[in-house]
């Protein structure tokens, strides 16, 4: 692989608290990852901006605010009309059952709720990542 796998860690929306995003933001970077943190309260265009700028691969989305479902299909949205289909998507966060299926049918490719190991999250996106990053 050419270079260290780069993720993208985004708090969308109103949601003030950023400890758990900041928590997987330093175990991927523990993990040799390059991670950049957009910081609170980023609108879907900011986060798709980032990406963009940063050459990620990975986006992490951290949602706490139940407003996944509203901010997932812009995210999306954007990701295809900048031609960044290859960006890998992940949340994590409250998300109910009823909405996985949803989530990953419109391009959500990892979610993990409270309570999921680190090293889970780290393996999910090496796995993910590079297996994009090789089909390039």
């Amino acid at each position: 692989m050419s270079h260290p796998i780069r993720v993208v860690i985004a708090k969308p929306g109103l949601d003030g608290h950023d400890r758990g995003a900041k928590v997987i933001a330093r175990a991927l970077r523990d993990a040799g990852m390059e991670v950049i943190y957009t910081g609170l309260r980023q609108t879907p265009e900011q986060i798709v901006g980032a990406a963009l700028q940063e050459d990620a691969d990975v986006i992490g989305l951290s949602i706490l605010s139940g407003a996944h479902m509203h901010i997932c299909p812009r995210i999306m949205e954007l990701l295809r009309e900048r031609q960044l289909d290859d960006v890998l998507v992940v949340v994590g966060g409250i998300i109910p059952d009823v909405d996985i299926a949803k989530l990953n049918e419109m391009g959500i490719r990892g979610i993990f709720l409270p309570g999921t190991p680190m090293q889970a999250i780290v393996d999910f996106i090496n796995a993910q990542a590079r297996s994009r990053m090789e089909s390039i």
